[in-house]
């Protein structure tokens, strides 16, 4: 494996990891050649904490001073479909963070740009590439616990969000920008196309810490319907409090799975109707994470390789179309059939002049 100069488009919380653990972590197969953010002084600061040379404000400048391998893309959503489809159409492998874009139509324009370069690219869904969850997927298609029933999945996040993700015009809502991670989730494990989904929101917090933006909430629950026949639920609360929190349970046919807890403590039993659990709460998505995040850059570096590509442009589209759904769901207070998106000239309410497919 030759050594990768990469690209980092995006110098914000995510940004830093996947710069610290390229530059720590993955075993000095990767350079990080420059850090590319708007917000030059953010930028100059991430670049001097890792000894970064070059500074950008824009992909386009960067582009213009490689060479570069790859780019990793941690921007706002509404800025994925243009800085991927720039950077494959430049010859670069990408890594683009969910959820991969605001619509199916950006989603299309990014999946027409991986097929006509040679190049790869590996969605940011993290809880692909942690060792419980693949564990956890390997056991359901290995169909020793039988047919997956009922999936109950759920992320609780501790703080706000970023103030463009509270508005549904500029982020699709905490659905996509924290629940996205469970739609994957739940499409993994059910193995089946989904067929519809529900959404019930609620607002808790909001308005006490200055959120005024029209149709945000902190609270959601959503249940989606398979073609196997199998139903999940998902459930995300953010701000939480509390702490991080990422739990999925698959009753299946014949047993169990249960995946994630509060805190370090591995898998958790409850006998006889008592329980006692005395670890720490995690902190954040980064404590919970944290080697799933490293191994997602390691295998980027090694799919730019010709290794296979665990989560792409398929299921990012996948779980962008649940988020439409179920965001038609929340405004209109019905189900929503997938199949309602590939209706001509749908557009959709909150994305102005946005077309669905």
């Amino acid at each position: 494996m030759s050594r990768k100069r990469l690209c980092m488009v995006g110098a914000g919380r995510v940004g830093r990891l996947h710069t610290r653990n390229l530059i720590e972590r993955a075993g000095r197969r990767a350079e990080v050649a420059a850090i590319v953010d708007p917000s030059l002084d953010t930028a100059g600061k991430l670049a001097a904490d890792y000894a970064v040379g070059a500074v950008y404000a824009t992909l386009e400048e960067a582009l213009a001073h490689g060479p570069y391998d790859g780019a990793v893309i941690t921007t706002p959503t509404f800025t994925h479909r243009a800085l991927a489809v720039a950077a494959l159409d430049a010859g670069l492998h990408v890594h683009l963070e969910k959820p991969m874009a605001m619509n199916l139509d950006e989603c299309a324009g990014i999946t027409a740009a991986l097929r006509r370069s040679d190049r790869i690219l590996q969605l940011g869904f993290m809880r692909r590439f942690d060792r419980d969850f693949i564990e956890a997927a390997e056991l359901l298609r290995g169909g020793t616990i039988g047919a997956p029933m009922i999936i109950k999945s759920l992320t609780h996040g501790p703080g706000l969000p970023p103030a463009w993700a509270n508005d549904i015009r500029t982020s699709n809502g905490m659905l996509a920008e924290v629940n996205s991670h469970d739609l994957d989730t739940v499409n993994w494990f059910a193995g089946a196309e989904p067929v519809d989904i529900h959404v019930r929101v609620a607002n808790f917090k909001g308005r006490e810490r200055g959120v005024t933006t029209e149709h945000f909430y902190d609270t959601l629950l959503a249940t989606v319907t398979f073609e196997s026949g199998a139903i999940a639920s998902i459930a995300g609360v953010c701000p939480a409090d509390y702490g991080y929190d990422a739990r999925v349970e698959v009753t299946c046919t014949g047993g169990m799975i249960q995946v994630g807890g509060t805190g370090p403590g591995g898998l958790a039993s409850i006998v006889s109707g008592t329980s006692r659990r005395g670890e720490a709460v995690f902190g954040s998505w980064r404590d919970r994470f944290a080697d799933a995040y490293t191994r997602e850059m390691v295998e980027f570096l090694a799919a730019m390789d010709g290794e296979p590509v665990r989560v792409g442009a398929a299921e990012g589209t996948r779980a962008v179309a649940l988020v439409l759904a179920g965001t038609m769901s929340m405004l209109e207070r019905r189900t929503v059939a997938l199949s309602e998106l590939r209706a001509p000239g749908l557009t959709l309410s909150w994305q102005s002049g946005a077309a669905a497919a």
